[in-house]
């Protein structure tokens, strides 16, 4: 590995000394990598969407949330605020810190969220309609807005320096990891708890989504929907998740005595300014954005050894994609896309890939694509499939894309 400036790269690294995860393939970090690794898919039919056009989704595990958090936050709390405070709690016991002893006025909160919950607006709109008003609940609100995923961890952790949301649609997890970083190295928090969380299958998401073509129409076989970089794949499949990661500077953490899982090397973020949902067909805005997060570690492409993909199973988006990486690399390295088993979790999908990226390098081992099985012919990659694949690795990227041209890229190193 060559870093064009090593002094600057070390420190500008941040360490990651814990995880959270919530996903369709597991609850827990060891749950969610132990079924990405088992590279099958989740998706079911998602009675929550009968009767609409596409009506299967990747659907995390039935949560009692009374358990998990107590009967009166858990009626109080959406479904993506649920996902991100357990992810949350998660990664902050995997780094070994009790939020009883730390100074809460250095800790920040950053969350990604593509567009908040709708999950308990039909009621309310129905008793709008009904012209009952009075009825509204007073909660609908603030139990929806996306801040929220962000502000109840502080509630719950006692986290009180900087906290927000950052939406950037299919981006925001990875934007909000970025941002974190920027935060340590700025000196304004000590610690940061960075992700992202989502529920994207609900009835109005996956209405709109259906009605832009967006998802697969494989309702014969959910199983076999989400299908990226396959030569038949038709659109992305639903998903909902949390990742969380804990992130502080090195010095931080070995001044804790904890060895951190990775580095936080780099940050790229660029538009496309091309189309509002579309992405630029030759992926010039997604280039940029790799070799901005790749300038900032220090690193050139001939360094990274793998490439957690976007890789949502549209036609478009895969294409854009490789034409990236192609742009980026004389050959790009390994690459998986792990929306063929979890789905497609919008706000969260980067958060969450982030942290598969984070494990991957921990166990030097990337996890397969589910449902590839003829690599499309126009697409010159490396995809793993079928099994995982036990790799060499020191460097690795997360690429995410969004709607509106937003692309955003983390690089991650391995620890020694």
């Amino acid at each position: 590995m060559q870093l064009v400036n090593t002094g600057d790269a070390r420190r500008a690294s941040v360490a990651v000394t814990g995880l959270g995860l919530v996903t369709p393939a597991g609850i827990g970090r060891e749950a969610a990598w132990a079924g990405l690794c088992a590279g099958n898919s989740t998706a079911r039919p998602d009675p929550e969407l009968e009767g609409l056009p596409v009506a299967f989704s990747c659907r995390v595990p039935d949560l009692d949330t009374t358990a998990l958090l107590g009967r009166r936050l858990g009626r109080r709390l959406d479904r993506f605020t649920v996902f991100a405070l357990l992810a949350a709690r998660e990664a902050v016991a995997d780094a070994r810190l009790d939020p009883g002893t730390w100074d809460g006025a250095r800790i920040g909160v950053v969350m990604g969220v593509g567009t908040g919950s709708m999950q308990g607006w039909q009621s309310e709109f129905d008793r709008l309609a009904n012209r009952t008003p009075e009825r509204v609940s007073p909660l609908a609100l603030p139990r929806s807005v996306p801040n929220m995923a962000a502000a109840e961890i502080a509630l719950d952790l006692g986290a009180t320096g900087p906290n927000m949301v950052v939406s950037t649609a299919c981006a925001s997890g990875t934007s909000a990891i970025g941002l974190a970083r920027d935060w340590l190295l700025a000196g304004r928090c000590d610690l940061v708890l960075a992700g992202g969380s989502e529920s994207a299958r609900l009835p109005m998401t996956a209405a709109c989504f259906a009605q832009m073509r967006a998802l697969s129409r494989r309702s014969g076989e959910p199983h076999s929907a989400s299908r990226p970089f396959d030569r038949d794949r038709d659109g992305f499949v639903l998903g909902e998740g949390a990742g969380v990661l804990v992130l502080e500077r090195v010095a931080d953490a070995r001044a804790r005595g904890v060895r951190p899982e990775a580095y936080l090397a780099g940050f790229g973020a660029s538009c496309d300014a091309h189309h509002v949902t579309a992405p630029h067909p030759g992926g010039d805005g997604a280039a940029r954005a790799l070799r901005a997060a790749l300038a900032d570690a220090g690193l050139a492409p001939e360094d990274i050894d793998h490439v957690n993909a976007h890789g949502t199973a549209t036609p478009q988006g895969d294409a854009a994609e490789h034409n990236a990486l192609h742009q980026v690399f004389r050959r790009p390295p390994p690459v998986t896309a792990v929306k063929g088993t979890i789905g497609h979790a919008i706000g969260g999908a980067g958060a969450i890939e982030a942290a598969c990226t984070v494990l991957s390098l921990r166990h030097q081992l990337v996890p397969p694509t589910a449902n590839l099985d003829v690599l499309d012919p126009a697409l010159y990659l490396d995809v793993v499939t079928k099994v995982p694949r036990a790799h060499r690795m020191r460097t690795a990227v997360s690429n995410s894309f969004g709607f509106g041209g937003q692309n955003a890229v983390l690089a991650f190193t391995a620890v020694d």
